[in-house]
């Protein structure tokens, strides 16, 4: 075997712009597929990251009567309490927050101009707005007792140039059916990097939320943050009750799960794109050896070679050049996926209604990939070399030498 590859390197030394142009298609091709599944990773990664911390939490307590398809201020599609609610699931070790919040739809205006909104009545002092609190880039952040400020996205801000300290007009319905409308001035502007959200979004305190869609000591929803969100199956079925009904991240998040396998079932077929490509190149290349080398094989057959030690001799150059190429692959995909994980790419406001996709995709690369793309596409070269290999092997000695001297 060793003397195999010795004569596999010593015939691909023949001509070495043509070989290492083979391994260079290969890595390539590996280098690509390496940044095309990071990207994708990363993108999902980051929806599914960025919708669990912003919008799902890792639980949601809804009353049982809760419509995912309508938001409701209905006494009876909403729970009552919900501080005493939250108080109490804050008592299981694996919850690390649990907070009321309250949702409603929103007219906002100003001067001739008008869009709608979803008001988000919030807890200020919940540890669950540390995301917003750190995505603040101008203003302060809202106070529990402050009853005329709000936050807004800076997406919003841009759209209808509003600065800190402006007032906006906010209509509502109330849960009673009634329109409510009020003069708020924003004390705040904050970004979350996901453009739909931040565009769509306006927080005010829990407590004034309730007063101006009537609501009293009610909220639509509790949010709850879990110290492993593999946990989550286990806490809602200790905290399933007849009067509330538990949602876990993966059944709130269900469309992005889809949307994930509906990636990567295209991606799939690019993948074998790039690797009918590398593997189209590598068999070009061992089919013009076996040509030129058609003497050699020969005589190889005529001092007793058997077929079997001629093709495992283009198999072994084939293994080299897949060495090689996935090396090579290793090093310009990795540094491509760390450019990319560190700059991302930039997206702007692209992106699927009800993901929350980031401004930018950043690339996350994981080991078992690594290994997985690795592995398929040093099978995938050898494959391609199976043809060239056999037709060496099937040479006859005469015809091949006939065929040289012709």
């Amino acid at each position: 075997m060793t003397q195999a590859f010795k004569l596999a390197f010593r015939n691909l030394g023949r001509n070495k712009s043509r070989s290492l142009l083979s391994a260079l298609a290969v890595g390539i091709g590996m280098a690509l597929l390496l940044l095309m599944v990071s990207v994708l990773e990363g993108e999902m990664n980051g929806a599914l990251n960025n919708t669990i911390r912003l919008q799902s939490g890792h639980l949601q307590i809804r009353p049982a009567a809760y419509d995912e398809n309508k938001i409701s201020l209905k006494w009876d599609e909403m729970i009552a309490d919900p501080e005493q609610v939250a108080e109490k699931i804050k008592t299981l070790p694996q919850v690390t927050v649990a907070t009321p919040r309250l949702i409603a739809s929103s007219i906002l205006t100003i001067s001739d101009e008008s869009k709608g909104v979803q008001i988000l009545g919030i807890d200020p002092d919940s540890v669950a707005n540390q995301p917003f609190r750190d995505g603040m880039i101008a203003g302060e952040f809202i106070q529990a007792d402050d009853r005329e400020g709000i936050l807004i996205g800076n997406v919003l801000a841009d759209k209808l140039s509003l600065n800190v300290g402006d007032k906006v007009n906010l209509l509502v319905t109330t849960s009673n059916g009634d329109v409510n409308e009020q003069l708020f001035t924003i004390r705040g502007i904050f970004t979350t990097r996901t453009p739909g959200y931040d565009e769509s979004t306006i927080f005010m305190p829990l407590a004034k939320a309730q007063t101006i869609t009537a609501t009293e000591n009610h909220a639509s929803t509790i949010f709850v943050m879990l110290k492993n969100g593999e946990d989550a199956e286990a806490v809602a079925q200790a905290i399933q009750s007849n009067n509330y009904k538990v949602l876990t991240w993966r059944e709130q998040n269900v469309f992005i799960t889809q949307f994930e396998d509906y990636a990567n079932a295209f991606f799939i077929v690019l993948y074998l794109i790039v690797l009918g490509i590398t593997a189209t190149v590598v068999t070009n290349t061992l089919v013009m050896a076996v040509f030129e080398r058609t003497r050699e094989i020969g005589i190889l057959a005529a001092i007793g070679m058997k077929g079997r030690g001629i093709m495992a001799q283009f198999l072994a150059e084939a293994a080299l050049l897949a060495t090689g190429g996935v090396i090579g692959g290793l090093i310009i995909g990795g540094a491509a996926v760390a450019y990319f994980t560190i700059n991302g790419i930039y997206i702007g406001d692209l992106g699927v209604s009800g993901v929350l996709f980031e401004d930018r995709i950043y690339a996350h690369l994981t080991l078992e990939n690594t290994i997985t793309l690795g592995i398929v596409t040093y099978i995938i070269t050898l494959i391609a070399s199976l043809y060239p290999a056999s037709l060496a092997a099937r040479m006859e000695p005469v015809e091949a030498l006939h065929g040289a001297g012709a």
